[in-house]
Parts: structure tokens; C-alpha cells; sequence
């Protein structure tokens, strides 16, 4: 009877032989299974070189104030001059860069003195150095605006009388200091022919600052000074190709 209430006890405490079940939770991690291959090229910057240097051609009118016989002022029609040269850039950023130029320039007006025609020519080497402002330079077609002080060189000067009859009591004479100084501005269009050709179209204004004047030597009797207390100003369009690099 003992044993038989000693197995009842030990039956609730072993239980029924129980089995473990191990679940062995698997998983898996899935990549995409499609794999790019990006074998495109960052944007070849060629297309936006920093530098550049080209050639231009300026069709170029002129306003100053000219002095007849009797000391008084006559307002000198415009005449087309030219000016050419070369332009040599930089820029920091597609929208910002310093630009430099070196221009031949002629400057010329016409006028009536009595009843002879006559034209006055200027000319100057011209150097301005400018501030550039551009909607994107890496672009096709983009709009640049400039600005900056220009300096300039007299490199001669003369009259020449293109009618009339007679023989002049008084002769003009053409009396100019060596330099110049004014402050040039401008806009233009420059159009991207190819990775580093550009062609570019657009104005050029210059501002004179100083009289150009030069009434230091003393004139005689025959002989007065055409130009006085005038400044330059004057009014361009412009053409010219640049290559970038």
C-alpha cells in the first residue's frame, strides 16, 4: 500500500515525459535583386572651363565736345570709329568672374567749322578691367553683364578737313593729354559653340571721367585748341570669339 502511494506521489512530480520542440526560425535576408551597374560618368566638365582669351571687334561712336574759331562750342556729329583687341577671363563660379581687356581705339566726330567739314580722330589703347555677372556661363546661351574702371593711352591724334574752299587764317589744333581714365560698362549674349568656342555679341559704354583736354601749351595767334574741358564717352557694339580653357 506504501509503495503503491509513494508511485501516486511521484507521478504528478515527473509528469508525462515531455519533448522540447526547438523551432529554429531561419531568416533570410533579400537584397534587391537587381543590381545597378551606374557606369555614368560625372557631368565632363570641360563644358564649363574657368578660363578664357578670344579676339573682338568694336563698331564704335564717340561724344566729346568740340571748339570752334570764335571759342565757342559745336556739337560734333557721331561718326562710326572701331576699336579691336583682346579679352582674357576668368571665372570663379558659373555666375562671377574678372574680365580684362586691351583695345586699340579710334575715335572720331565731324563737324562744320565755317564752311569746311571737318573729322577729328582720337586714338587710344584702352584698358578695362571689369567685374562679370552671368545668368550661368556653363550654359548654350547665357547673359553676361560688366563693369569696372578703364584706363587709357593717347596714341595720337589729328584733323582732317574734308570740304570748303580757301585757306585756313586759323589753325586747329588738336592738344590732348596722354591719358585717360572712365568707367566702362556693358551686357552681352554669349553663345557656346562647342566645349570651348564662344561666340559673343553685345554693348560696350565707357563713361570718361577726366578732361582730356590739354591747353598747357601756349596756342599763337593762328592757332586755337579744338578740344576743351571734355570728356570721352562712347558707345559700342561688339563681336569677338572666345576659347576657354
Amino acid at each position: 500500500m506504501k509503495k503503491l502511494i509513494l508511485l501516486l506521489l511521484l507521478i504528478p512530480a515527473l509528469g508525462i515525459a515531455q519533448q522540447t520542440e526547438t523551432t529554429t526560425t531561419t531568416t533570410t535576408t533579400t537584397g534587391d535583386p537587381t543590381t545597378q551597374n551606374n557606369n555614368d560618368s560625372p557631368k565632363d566638365q570641360s563644358d564649363c572651363l574657368p578660363g578664357y582669351i578670344g579676339f573682338r571687334f568694336l563698331p564704335t561712336f564717340t561724344d566729346f565736345n568740340i571748339k570752334q574759331q570764335n571759342n565757342g562750342n559745336v556739337k560734333g556729329t557721331f561718326v562710326m570709329g572701331y576699336g579691336f583687341g583682346g579679352v582674357i577671363g576668368y571665372r570663379f563660379n558659373p555666375y562671377f568672374g574678372l574680365q580684362g581687356e586691351v583695345l586699340y581705339s579710334v575715335l572720331a566726330q565731324e563737324f562744320t567749322s565755317g564752311e569746311k567739314k571737318q573729322r577729328l580722330d582720337l586714338s587710344y589703347i584702352n584698358i578695362p578691367i571689369m567685374a562679370a555677372l552671368s545668368t550661368n556661363s556653363c550654359k548654350g546661351v547665357s547673359l553676361n553683364v560688366v563693369a569696372g574702371p578703364q584706363f587709357g593711352i593717347n596714341t595720337g591724334s589729328k584733323v582732317k578737313t574734308e570740304g570748303g574752299d580757301g585757306v585756313d587764317t586759323v589753325q586747329a589744333v588738336v592738344a590732348v593729354k596722354p591719358a585717360d581714365f572712365g568707367f566702362a560698362y556693358g551686357a552681352g549674349l554669349d553663345f557656346k559653340l562647342s566645349q570651348s568656342i564662344i561666340l559673343g555679341i553685345g554693348f560696350r559704354g565707357v563713361y570718361g571721367l577726366v578732361d582730356i583736354s590739354d591747353n598747357s601749351k601756349s596756342a599763337t595767334t593762328d592757332q586755337y585748341y579744338i578740344i576743351d574741358r571734355s570728356h570721352v564717352n562712347t558707345y559700342a557694339g561688339y563681336v569677338g570669339l572666345s576659347f576657354a580653357f
